[in-house]
């Protein structure tokens, strides 16, 4: 894996350029204090080249800085800081040597040799060598971090996969079980359009895969795509109340986390003419999605792997971190849902 991060990734050109101004300042800081003194040995017709000459010392600082930084970061690679302090000092090795011959060439000889001058070069080379490679410990560690997290997101989405795909088998065979109960009657009309019905919930429900959190827009949509499915298969006795306003449905939660709700609703309820079953979906004032039904439950205890509502919770807790709750009272059965 390439390490591109750098510590100076954040910044500019400029403000890169501008760190390399003000490290110069501190480099040349003796020459700095010392211009004065020096000029007062010199005949006032050597001061013109001289400031010169200081000038062209500031300014060769400022880029030896900007480079040695720039080639820290993006030209050495390695992680051994051996290599890269070699690699720093040749390079400032050069920059010396440079920095010399232009001297020579321009008849300004002073203190190329000097303790100083070399003393300049010294901290220039070792500070940044220290800069490129807290940068390069850094990009490792980060990189390594950010493979981390994909690794976890990677996880994460395999889990959720995993658990949408439990509830495609559970809800397949309940809607044909009410297709079978069309069938019997030989009405062709409401079996067509049951089969419209139910080809646009698989879609979306295929479709999950392919998503997280969703808008509660989307999964309240939904709920009004396999409404027709429910009051052909309970003949309008399981009736849905929503009341959630517009501006709250841009809240977002796990996808596919109604349809298990509804599913149990059916399952372990008895629903017929004397227990009209009304599921009514609502926002709390904690902005929690509210799915609450009456209790009828069935003589007989239905057989199921009771993976609804755990799949719910799971999905949440992975998803948004959050814990999905559970009210019975015998009567009223709830569930909420933290958006």
């Amino acid at each position: 894996m390439a390490y591109n991060m750098t510590l100076l990734d954040r910044y500019n050109s400029f403000q890169l350029l501008l760190v390399s101004v003000i490290g110069a300042v501190f480099i040349v800081y003796p020459n700095i204090a010392c211009l004065p003194w020096e000029l007062s040995f010199l005949d006032p017709s050597e001061h013109t080249s001289f400031l010169l000459f200081f000038a062209f010392r500031y300014i060769f600082f400022v880029g030896l800085i900007w480079g040695l930084i720039k080639y820290n970061q993006e030209k050495i690679s390695t992680s051994d800081f051996k290599k890269r302090l070699l690699l720093t000092f040749l390079l400032t090795g050069g920059a010396y040597l440079f920095y010399v011959a232009i001297s020579f060439l321009s008849g300004s000889k002073r203190d190329c040799f000097g303790s100083i001058l070399l003393f300049q070069f010294f901290v220039t080379f070792i500070v940044c060598t220290f800069v490129g490679h807290v940068s390069r410990m850094y990009a490792v560690q980060r990189s390594k971090e950010l493979e981390i997290e994909q690794l976890k997101v990677e996880s994460l989405q395999s889990r959720c996969d995993a658990l949408a795909n439990q509830i495609n088998p559970h809800f397949f065979f309940n809607s044909l079980n009410g297709l079978t109960g069309l069938i019997r009657k030989k009405d062709e009309e409401k079996t067509i359009e049951y089969v419209t019905k139910l080809s646009d919930v698989f879609r979306y429900i295929l479709q999950s895969d392919k998503k997280g959190l969703v808008p509660l827009e989307e999964e309240l949509t939904f709920v009004e795509a396999f409404r027709y499915m429910m009051e052909v298969r309970f003949a309008n006795k399981l009736i849905f109340d929503v009341q959630v306003d517009e501006e709250k449905r841009k809240l977002k939660l796990p996808v596919l986390s109604l349809l298990p709700l509804i599913d149990n609703i059916v399952v372990h309820n008895t629903i017929d003419s004397e227990h009209i079953m009304k599921v009514s979906i609502c926002l709390n004032e904690q902005m929690e999605l509210v799915v609450s039904n009456p209790v009828y439950p069935k003589l007989v205890s239905p057989v199921t792997n009771g993976t609804g509502l755990k799949n719910v919770e799971n999905r949440f807790a992975l998803l948004m971190g959050k814990e999905v709750r559970v009210e019975n009272d015998g009567e009223t059965y709830r569930v909420y849902l933290p958006l």
